[in-house]
């Protein structure tokens, strides 16, 4: 089982939320910062920012991550533009916190095919790539393909190892790797524990979220409303025991973030109940 890992989730910065956290036993969060949110460096004051680290240090709550899943590929220049000036703004603030690793999307151009999109991840990434190299951070991003259903144009080309190999071929990095979330090769019926041994190397943050294939996916496919939906760990088809033994095989050492608001039972003012639910059983998981 994996050793000395810590359990947290996805929230942005809340001195209230935070509290919360560490009263029921949480010691991990992955701090998801949009541009305009709390801690946003376009916005907040480094006595601001240093203000937040001091209270999560104090709770010894330890940020895994800073996320931010925009469209680094956005066909519209300017949205582009500011996706990745504001990933920027994350390198800046991962630094005043300390911390090492930014999860976000690879992006896409949606009416494009991967090996289309290709050219344009090498030309957008290799700059933001040298900087997170320069400053010793670390970029991985999230295998969620970001579909809406038909006509399956998402935002995000890294969700499946035909990317992957195409985009850490043209940039071939240390610093760059994958956000494993396991719920999303459920959703797609892919073998989610082969896949951290083929990409072991590239595993740099975990999302805890679990997912549920659905008996209408024999009538109407995986891509179909209805078809497959995501659960809080411990709710659905992932065997956390498994993948727990597998991520100790490979020797993933980070912690594990757990992405809620999907849930379709334990959402709005039932996420805490979820979050508290998934903790239990994460936990049992563990060594300390």
């Amino acid at each position: 089982m994996l050793n000395k890992t810590r359990i947290g989730y996805l929230t942005p910065y809340s001195y209230e939320e935070l509290e919360w956290a560490k009263r029921v036993g949480f010691g991990s969060i992955q701090l998801i910062v949009k541009p305009g949110q709390p801690l946003d460096p376009a916005l907040s004051s480094e006595k601001e920012i240093m203000a937040a680290k001091e209270h999560l240090e104090s709770l010894d709550i330890e940020i895994s991550a800073i996320g931010y899943y925009g469209n680094h590929l956005d066909p519209d220049l300017n949205k582009r533009k500011a996706n990745n000036d504001h990933l920027v703004n994350l390198m800046n603030l991962a630094e005043m916190l300390d911390v090492k690793l930014i999860g976000t999307f690879a992006g896409r151009v949606p009416d494009l095919d991967i090996p289309e999109n290709i050219p344009i991840f090498k030309e957008v990434w290799t700059p933001l790539v040298e900087q997170a190299e320069s400053r010793g951070l670390k970029l991985a991003f999230e295998n969620c393909p970001m579909f809406r259903h038909f006509p399956f144009r998402g935002i995000n080309i890294a969700y499946t190892p035909r990317a992957w190999d195409l985009m850490f071929e043209v940039i071939d990095s240390k610093a760059i790797g994958i956000e494993y979330d396991p719920s999303h090769l459920v959703c797609m019926m892919m073998d989610y524990i082969a896949i951290l041994d083929r990409y072991q190397d590239k595993i740099l943050h975990v999302h805890a979220k679990d997912a549920e294939v659905r008996p209408q996916i024999k009538q109407n496919g995986i891509f179909e409303p209805n078809s497959v939906r995501h659960r809080t760990p411990g709710f659905g088809d992932v065997d956390w025991k498994r993948l727990f033994s597998s991520l100790t095989e490979i020797g993933y050492t980070g912690n594990l973030d757990i992405e809620g608001l999907h849930d379709p039972v334990f959402k709005d003012d039932r996420e805490r109940e979820g979050l508290l639910l998934s903790l239990k059983h994460l936990n049992q998981l563990v060594t300390t």
